[in-house]
């Protein structure tokens, strides 16, 4: 690993420590004392800053140092948490977040608005800091962490820090340089003697140049904790042999660190020695007392060293992080680019299988279509696998919405509570990536228009408190987001009013009540009394509508007058692959998703008589209307001797779908069609079949719909006296 991915592991790590900063800051605004929170915001600013001076980013390390110095008292109970401190701890982790955006990804130094804003910042944080500790614009020395010894054994008579040191062989391979860290660790203190340890030199024939054989005794000068100083090596901790000495040890550590030296035995397993935060000599003692206590189960070994006063309780911690790491399952970072070379590699040999799998079929050797049966199934299990590596939960999206609701809230002078459920939900990464705008126009447009002002609320009865409700959950193959609040709902007079008014509709049009909340998905359509900086201006709800659609998804509303707003998004798990059912229609081929296929069933002619040859059937007693695909698509052929019927399901409401044959099912590869074919409704892509002919993917809501809408066309031409709604339709 070289520099510049040294730099893009720190990056990906640092948003990630900024996005537990922020999660953990929202939730101390409710439990102000929770020890465990503020030492995970301690800890993540602590990680960012240390890091940063590996690399010597010194815009990040000035200004996190100061955010450290403030959450260290917080932590130390020398200040106390409130909603001020909280909402400039926010704004800082912002602006630290802009740092990392521009030293580290764009490789530029902070302009004259990012530091004003940085100075800004600095004077408010400065407000927090105790007099005894001066607020520096780079690194400065850390204040002193008492290290507390009982009194056993002969002390050294000594005042500095001992630090023995053996860097790993594989340093150099891993873009780290030596060097660099006895930079950074001067930065803390005074190197007063450093000794370079060669005795893990080879000969010159066992000598590789990429290898690392260096080690280092230091004596060091300083106020900074112990703690501080194991951070400096946090880059190398794993592959190094690092032991630390505080001030005023005891002669007998020493004895046990030359004992412990790699030079001449073997290296000890134990975690704490290997990182230096504790001494040999301190875990036997602490070992033998807990065989004292073996009896009795709250006798832990970390809480042993803590009552001791041998480690912080800091590092006991991360200590017992590092150690659960080797059971927990491993993760590797891969770049969502190999990914997406991934999935269309699988969906090429998707397709080559299938032609495969025909030309066997048409050979009718038993044994090709064996082999080829054997590496169908393996090539589903490879699709299975490789999409499954591109499914994210979509609770990292839904957790970024906390500062959205609060800090929005702020500003309307609302009280509004966010309610998270089906965080758990996987969908394709991609789809995630494209559906965060328009959630966030959803969620921004629900507070400012949907849920009432406190006033409001206590007059109809509601507690002052609005509460919105973020939900996502699978049904029938697709995933469904729903945004919820419980406000004082649509009003339908007023949206048909102002539809009237920019002649969307005409006087006397009949529509249904989904079809009445559709119109605010008009361009530029908007009922608002008022422009904000928020919402109004009737900008966005059309674009909301269309980037869904752009993802094979459709968005409905269910309101009800003073209880709330309910928007529902259904949305494929993946764009990528999918397993369909073709069928044939005329010389046409078409693949319905197989998630929403229920059954198959024979289109007879008594069947049709029953109905008086309307387009729908009795299914053992059940309604069930259809759709011809011929006449939909206008497909210019004879009629099959046999028409069948495709029964699908979406949202919970069945229909048909009539075609010729039913050729089976399939793996499929989606494509686009283009932008030329931006406007087909009912088509969500391509695919190429195994024998080279294509076939046209049916969105099956957009289908339905476009079938209503027609039917709907034609009994107005009619002149019918009550136009049926969608509802009754379908």
């Amino acid at each position: 690993m070289d520099l510049d991915q040294a730099l893009q592991t720190y990056l990906v790590e640092a948003r990630e420590l900024l996005e537990e900063m922020e999660s953990s800051l929202l939730r101390l605004e409710s439990t102000p004392d929770d020890d465990e929170l503020i030492g995970a915001v301690f800890r993540a600013a602590h990680t960012i800053k240390g890091s940063a001076g590996l690399f010597g980013l010194a815009p990040i390390i000035g200004f996190t140092h100061i955010v450290e110095d403030i959450l260290d008292q917080v932590r130390n109970h020398r200040l106390a948490i409130s909603a001020e401190l909280i909402k400039l701890l926010l704004e800082s982790c912002d602006h630290i977040n802009l740092l990392v955006n521009i030293v580290v990804e764009q490789g530029d130094e902070p302009g004259p608005a990012e530091l004003a804003q940085d100075g800004a910042l600095r004077e408010r944080l400065q407000i927090y800091q105790q007099d005894d500790i001066a607020p520096l614009a780079m690194l400065p020395r850390s204040q002193p962490s008492p290290v507390e010894r009982q009194d056993q054994g002969p002390q050294a008579m000594t005042g500095l820090w001992h630090i023995s040191l053996r860097f790993g062989q594989e340093v150099f391979k891993h873009g780290m340089e030596p060097t660099s860290f006895l930079r950074y660790l001067a930065t803390l203190g005074e190197i007063v003697s450093i000794e370079t340890i060669t005795m893990a030199l080879p000969d010159w024939q066992g000598f590789d140049p990429e290898n690392c054989y260096l080690g280092y005794e230091i004596d060091f000068d300083s106020t900074a904790s112990k703690e501080s100083i194991s951070e400096v090596f946090e880059f190398v901790r794993d592959d190094c042999q690092i032991l630390i000495l505080p001030p005023h040890s005891k002669l007998a550590e020493y004895l046990a660190l030359i004992e412990a030296l790699p030079e001449d035995n073997e290296m000890l397993g134990q975690l704490l020695v290997k990182t230096g935060a504790l001494t040999q000599l301190e875990l036997e003692a602490a070992l033998r007392l807990q065989d004292r206590h073996g009896q009795i189960p709250h006798a832990r070994l970390g809480e042993i060293l803590i009552s001791q006063g041998a480690v912080d309780e800091v590092v006991v911690d991360a200590a017992l992080r590092k150690q659960s790491q080797g059971k927990e399952q491993r993760f590797v970072r891969v770049h969502a680019d190999k990914l997406d070379d991934l999935i269309n590699l699988v969906g090429e040999l998707v397709v080559a299988s299938s032609g495969a799998n025909l030309l066997a079929q048409r050979s009718r050797d038993s044994q090709l279509l064996e082999a080829t049966s054997v590496i169908a199934m393996l090539v589903e299990e490879i699709r299975d696998g490789a999409l499954h590596l591109r499914m994210v939960p979509i609770g990292e999206t839904f957790n970024r919405f906390q500062r959205v609701v609060r800090d929005v809230s702020q500003e309307l002078g609302k009280e509004i509570t966010l309610r998270i459920s089906g965080a758990d939900t996987e969908l394709d990464k991609s789809v995630v990536e494209k559906i965060g705008d328009p959630l966030m126009h959803l969620v921004r447009n629900a507070m400012d228009h949907g849920i009432e002002s406190a006033e409001r609320r206590q007059q109809a009865g509601k507690p002052n408190q609005g509460i919105l409700t973020l939900n996502a959950f699978h049904d029938s193959g697709s995933i469904v987001l729903e945004i919820q609040d419980d406000g004082a709902g649509l009003d339908k007079e007023r949206i048909l009013k102002k539809a009237l008014e920019r002649d969307i509709i005409v006087p006397g049009q009949q529509l249904s009540e989904q079809d009445i909340y559709q119109l605010i998905f008009e361009p530029g359509f908007s009922t608002a009394e008022a422009v904000t900086n928020l919402s109004g201006r009737g900008v966005g709800m059309d674009v909301v509508k269309r980037n869904i659609q752009a993802l094979r998804g459709s968005v409905e509303l269910y309101s009800e007058a003073g209880k709330g707003t309910l928007v529902r998004i259904r949305l494929p798990l993946t764009l990528a692959i999918i397993d369909g059912f073709l069928v044939r229609v005329g010389s046409a081929h078409y693949v319905i998703p197989l998630d929403m296929v229920i059954e198959c069933v024979e289109l007879t002619e008594d069947a049709l008589q029953d109905t008086l040859g309307r387009d729908y059937i009795n299914l053992r007693g059940e309604v069930l209307p259809f759709v011809r695909l011929q006449q939909h698509f206008d497909i210019q052929s004879q009629p099959g001797r046999r028409e069948n019927i495709v029964v699908v399901s979406h949202g919970g409401q069945k229909s048909g779908l009539v075609v010729d044959e039913l050729l089976g099912e399939l793996q499929t590869v989606i494509k686009p069609l283009g932008k030329l074919f931006n406007h087909l409704r009912g088509i969500s892509g391509s695919s190429i079949l195994g024998g080279g002919d294509i076939a046209l993917i049916l969105d099956i809501p957009a289908l339905m719909q476009s079938a209503i809408q027609r039917e709907l066309h034609q009994l107005g031409h009619q002149g019918a006296g009550h136009v049926p709604s969608p509802s009754s339709i379908n």
